[in-house]
């Protein structure tokens, strides 16, 4: 039995043995909703006052615990404290960016979309104008032609001293 060898397309994706081709990327809006959670936390007055307590607690214990004690004592001038806060900032920094540039483009495609909303509600209430105005004129074109109640009166009261002087000439020719 002769193997036949497959001859793949260019379109068709190479097999490989079983695994996927590419590792899954972390999804862009997962990490953006991340930052966003980060930066909105870090605005909280929770997390100014645990960052507070935390950082006089580590003071306090370094400077007052024994030496033996202390793992970054006040003769180093508490240089992990400062590596973490530093770190800390480095990493805030840039998240909170995120969160605010993500912020931007929900605000951008709102004032778009407002936009649009405004330009469509002018147009209708532009419409409206124009056919408010088109039925204005078409009353006005009609009214020669309406009979209105004054000038039914004044008919029915001629009509009226018509009969009445015909029926006098009637009633003196008999």
């Amino acid at each position: 039995m002769a193997r036949e060898k497959r001859r793949t397309a260019l379109d068709a994706p190479r097999a490989r043995g079983g695994k996927l081709g590419r590792t899954p990327q972390p999804s862009r809006d997962r990490f953006g909703k991340f930052s966003e959670a980060f930066a909105r936390a870090m605005g909280t007055s929770g997390f100014l006052i645990g960052m507070t307590v935390f950082v006089v607690v580590w003071l306090t214990w370094n400077s007052t615990a024994p030496v033996e004690w202390q793992f970054d004592p006040v003769a180093t001038n508490f240089t992990l404290l400062t590596l973490i806060l530093s770190l800390q900032a480095s990493y805030a920094a840039p998240l909170i960016l995120l969160a605010q540039n993500r912020q931007d483009d929900r605000d951008r495609v709102q004032i778009e979309q407002d936009r649009q909303r405004a330009e469509r509600n002018l147009e209708n209430t532009e419409y409206l104008a124009r056919e408010v105005v088109a039925l204005r004129m078409a009353v006005r074109e009609s009214t020669d032609e309406v009979v209105t109640r004054e000038v039914l009166r004044a008919e029915l009261k001629s009509l009226l001293k018509k009969l009445d002087r015909r029926d006098d000439r009637e009633s003196t020719a008999t």
